[in-house]
């Protein structure tokens, strides 16, 4: 780890000589990711100098003991050892954690996508009942949401619903939400009173940043016109105000009907398909530069089975990391601090264990 430590600080010297050379003072965007860049290193740089100064500290109090007769001062001093080496153990465990490589698109905000899946009816008001977590979810942390897009059925279900969240950390949090969400219990629908499974499916994206450059060429883009729709397909709108964005070299869509006009619908869905695009080049990046440090937790697998809601049992189950809560309506209500905070400890885990 130390020799990855040391590499962290020939790093930081050679950007304290760049932030003061003025072919960076005179650019503001080098300036702006140079200093940046040293506003991360700089902790680790201060915990290995004091980790190096304890150490060199500890060495000459040990020497010390060989030349003391005294049986008294001997024992002060073994005290003295005893508590730097306790005091190197602490800086040690600070030194990998911070070491730890950090997500840059944790501070992002966030673009959440649910779909309904299989079950029909029953599949729609489980993804409402999801959006209805997420956003008391948002709530309790002083978040905002805005929703951008939905597609609602008559009986107050989602076949598909489409909102951002604005907030510190927002994207850290939500990550760990992707993936194929299963709820098990009788749907109101059901006369006969026999559990029904169905799932829904639910895509996390950080907003698009400087970290990736997103370039939309507009003659790639196939733009279409048409009227917002409501509860069961019916028109909530008598003007074609209504934005479905096709990005053709990807055959990526998006679309904006909840705005009032075309323009902002029109900007709410580049929004949206941006999200998108910036979502497909990281991931490709990040598995062509550093395909080892996927991690099983919050990778953002949409096809994987990540959580069921058990109705009949009371429980919610992250199959991630085989936890379970016996208070449903508690989880479903947003309270999900209890799975955030096991998942961002795994995931903490699983990267420290490949620093140390």
């Amino acid at each position: 780890m130390f020799e990855k430590t040391a590499a962290v600080v020939k790093r930081y010297d050679e950007l304290n000589h760049l932030l003061s050379s003025p072919e960076v003072l005179s650019d503001p965007d080098k300036l702006r990711v140079y200093g940046q860049e040293q506003a991360e290193l700089s902790p680790i740089v201060a915990a290995y100098k004091q980790y190096l100064a304890i150490e060199r500290e500890l060495e000459d109090t040990r020497e010390l003991v060989a030349e003391e007769s005294d049986p008294e001062m001997v024992a002060m001093i073994r005290e003295e050892i005893a508590d730097l080496e306790e005091q190197l153990e602490q800086i040690a465990e600070e030194l990998t954690r911070l070491m730890v490589p950090k997500d840059p698109r944790d501070q992002k905000d966030v673009i959440i996508e649910i779909r309904a899946g299989t079950g029909g009816e029953e599949a729609a008001l489980f993804a409402a009942d999801l959006y209805r977590m997420y956003t008391m979810y948002a709530a309790s942390r002083s978040w905002k949401t805005n929703m951008i897009s939905s597609n609602e059925t008559g009986i107050g279900g989602y076949k598909e619903v489409i909102f951002e969240v604005r907030g510190k950390d927002a994207y850290s949090r939500l990550k760990y939400e992707s993936g194929v969400h299963r709820v098990q219990r009788v749907p109101s629908t059901e006369t006969s009173g026999r559990i029904h499974t169905s799932t829904a499916t639910v895509a996390v994206m950080p907003e698009a940043g400087d970290d990736i450059e997103v370039e939309i060429d507009e003659n790639d883009l196939r733009i279409d016109i048409f009227r917002s729709g409501g509860k069961g397909g019916q028109s909530v709108n008598t003007t074609d105000s209504a934005v479905r964005i096709t990005h053709l070299p990807t055959g990526i869509v998006a679309q904006c009907q909840n705005e009032r006009s075309q323009l902002q619908n029109r900007m709410r869905a580049m929004e949206v398909l941006k999200a998108r695009l910036y979502d497909l080049e990281y991931n490709a990046r990040f598995a062509e530069r550093d395909e080892e440090r996927r991690m099983q937790v919050g990778t953002g697998e949409r096809s994987e089975k990540i959580r069921t809601y058990n109705f009949p049992q009371n429980r919610v189950t992250d199959h991630r990391i085989g936890h379970s809560s016996y208070q449903i309506e508690s989880v479903l209500s947003g309270d999900l601090d209890e799975f955030v905070e096991r998942l961002a400890a795994e995931e903490q885990s699983q990267l420290l264990a490949q620093v140390a």
